[in-house]
């Protein structure tokens, strides 16, 4: 039976981090000029253990998996790990940078996924060089993303944005995958972690996204297609859909259905989590797979998580809770 929270959300997802190491140095993750401390190759869970928690929380009502880091791709053999999850549950996907997609993907799809979304903040050379700490080029990411669908991934593009730094950049991103069928997903910058520099000035909402949008083009909202999903939809006239995910400004925790597991294995039921709960040190102790599901059913069924939605009142009351940083979460 799929259990419910104190809020009356089930458990729908599952996010899975296989690493916290990315060869990137994002502003907005994962700045550069740090000191990060990262697991041991000890520390992280095996393939192995992956499998078992993905096949006992199939038990729980799980239907989706997701893949996340760091960057993921960075994990070896990542697509052996999807060959195998693919036999518990077939919505297998995975978040990237896509620095490696090019490389990865024609095994990725043959062992099973389905779909990829790729972080890209920028379309221009420079720009994309400056928030990602590394000297890139967009074709890099351009060519990857074209494999990908040549061997029928489904993917979408998650722009971060970050006002002050490529909210002008919002329409071209439109124009440039709207030929390709691409959807285009704009986010707004949040306060994941402690290190980014977050602050409200810097939120380029989920209003002013639209009109920058609709300053070149009719939109009308589209509904969502179940329940859960982050993204506010809309389409052009032409039919062409993007999404908005405006944790900021339309908080959706009310939906949220997914539970998070850390390449270290500690399970977290918010992005915004302060603390997790060490799921791999049972996984470790010899016992029966019935008692890890009761372990994962008792965390989610006492689960009250809602921070976007207190987020402007504790800001107001001074409060800055200590977060879990995203690269050790995956998003």
């Amino acid at each position: 039976m799929t259990p419910s929270d104190k809020l009356g959300r089930e458990l729908k997802d599952l996010r899975i981090s296989l690493t916290d190491r990315c060869n990137f140095r994002c502003n907005f993750c994962m700045p550069g000029g740090q000191e990060y401390e990262f697991f041991k190759r000890e520390e992280i869970l095996s393939f192995e253990e992956i499998a078992r928690v993905v096949r006992i929380a199939k038990r729980l009502g799980i239907k989706k998996v997701r893949l996340t880091g760091g960057e993921p791709l960075l994990r070896r053999h990542i697509d052996k790990l999807v060959s195998i999850i693919r036999e518990e549950v077939e919505d297998i996907a995975l978040t990237t940078n896509g620095f490696l997609l090019k490389e990865k993907i024609k095994d990725l799809s043959l062992a099973g996924l389905k779909r990829v979304t790729v972080s890209l903040p920028s379309l221009r050379d420079d720009r994309l060089s400056y928030i990602v700490g590394k000297d890139v080029k967009v074709s890099q990411i351009l060519e990857g993303i074209q494999r990908a669908v040549e061997v029928s991934v489904l993917v979408k593009v998650n722009v971060c944005v970050v006002k002050g730094i490529n909210e002008d950049e919002i329409v071209d991103f439109i124009e440039f995958f709207k030929p390709l069928g691409i959807e285009v997903r704009f986010i707004e910058f949040m306060d994941v972690g402690n290190l980014n520099g977050w602050s409200l000035e810097k939120v380029f909402s989920a209003r002013d996204i639209l009109q920058a949008i609709s300053n070149r083009y009719r939109i009308k909202p589209l509904e969502k297609a179940k329940k859960g999903e982050t993204a506010d939809r809309f389409s052009l006239e032409d039919g062409y859909a993007f999404g908005i995910i405006a944790p900021i400004t339309k908080p959706f925790c009310g939906d949220c259905n997914r539970l998070r597991l850390t390449a270290d294995g500690k399970l977290l039921t918010c992005l915004f989590a302060s603390n997790g709960y060490d799921l791999k040190k049972l996984l470790r102790s010899g016992v029966d797979d019935e008692q890890i599901e009761s372990f994962i059913r008792a965390i989610w069924e006492s689960r009250v998580d809602r921070y976007s939605e207190e987020r402007l009142e504790l800001l107001k009351k001074g409060i800055k809770p200590k977060k879990i940083e995203m690269f050790k979460i995956g998003g």
